[in-house]
């Protein structure tokens, strides 16, 4: 490609990359929305987290995560690795999770802090944990991606867990 058209092609992109490509309503009140370019920007990072970790084409990164934009932004960033989503609903219960965890055989786990339904703020992150701790498979190598949902106590493994955050470079989304 010519650097001219390589000119257009990026002027054609540009006014995208600003337009919303996702509007998140959350509770109580809470509304979130990401540009094109914000949502790639994020995917890109996340996707390079992931490849720091060892995820690479056909791996499986399992996702414990409610309905929140880090949940596609993990979609996207798999896409790019070739890796596999793994999807833990976070309705599931802790046998529930240990035999989802223990299928998946995924080193790389994301799951979130907390999550608001029902007008009330349920634990996620405790669930998972309790699932790893009675999984043969929990004492696999595996590291645990925390999304920063609710700002909420959250016990932590050092080690295995890290703040989502943190290892993207971005500004945490709770408030």
């Amino acid at each position: 490609m010519t650097s001219e058209h390589a000119d257009d092609a990026r002027e054609a992109q540009e006014p995208e990359a600003s337009r919303i490509a996702l509007t998140w309503s959350g509770e109580p009140g809470r509304q979130e929305e990401l540009t094109h370019g914000m949502l790639l920007d994020q995917a890109d990072r996340a996707a390079a987290v992931l490849r720091r970790l060892g995820v690479r084409a056909g791996d499986r990164v399992a996702v414990h995560l409610p309905l929140v934009p880090e949940s596609v932004i993990a979609t996207l960033a798999c896409g790019r690795l070739d890796a596999i989503r793994a999807t833990l609903p976070v309705s599931l219960t802790v046998p529930e999770l240990v035999a989802r965890t223990r299928e998946s055989s995924a080193r790389v786990l994301i799951t979130a802090d907390a999550a608001f339904w029902d007008g009330a703020v349920r634990p996620v992150k405790p669930l998972l944990d309790h699932a790893l701790a009675r999984s043969a498979a929990g004492a696999m190598d595996r590291t645990v991606l925390v999304v920063n949902r609710c700002s909420r106590p959250v016990s932590w493994k050092p080690g295995r867990d890290l703040w989502w955050h943190e290892a993207l470079g971005v500004p945490s989304a709770a408030h």
